[in-house]
């Protein structure tokens, strides 16, 4: 006499009926991503890659996003953004020095003067509050 100890068999499936669903796990709702709080370290070092670029052209942007890169993202993001925008001016600068024989240099060369002088200073002061400033006018070469 074989006693059946609340064991249960597993029973066969009716060939009829489609195959049982295996149960899965039910997501959790992730909790969204709180944005970084960007350090004023950071904030003033970023202003000063776009402040350097009025002063040095592309050379001080160029040589702080260098040494600063790995230390802090906003800082990596905002010298990009200030080198491609000095590189950009410099290429307009060459452009208009070229064609300054013909006159279109000397209307071109004081406008490139001007967007220097206002983007810088709009990116400069978006960086200071820890916005993310990108140049209207800018040829992005540095990624």
């Amino acid at each position: 006499m074989e006693e059946d100890f609340g064991a249960s068999t597993p029973q066969e499936p009716d060939p009829g009926s489609p195959p049982p669903i295996p149960e899965q796990p039910q997501p959790t709702p992730s909790e969204p991503a709180q944005p970084q709080e960007i350090s004023q370290d950071s904030k003033n070092l970023a202003m000063l890659c776009h402040l350097l670029g009025l002063l040095t052209n592309f050379l001080g942007p160029l040589i702080l996003w260098l040494v600063k890169k790995d230390d802090d993202a906003f800082i990596d993001e905002q010298g990009k953004e200030a080198l491609n925008f000095q590189i950009t001016l410099m290429l307009a600068g060459i452009v208009a020095g070229a064609t300054s024989c013909i006159g279109i240099g000397l209307i071109l060369l004081p406008v490139v003067v001007i967007l220097d002088l206002v983007f810088s200073i709009m990116a400069c002061v978006a960086a200071s509050k820890g916005q993310h400033y990108r140049y209207p006018v800018s040829i992005r070469l540095v990624k």
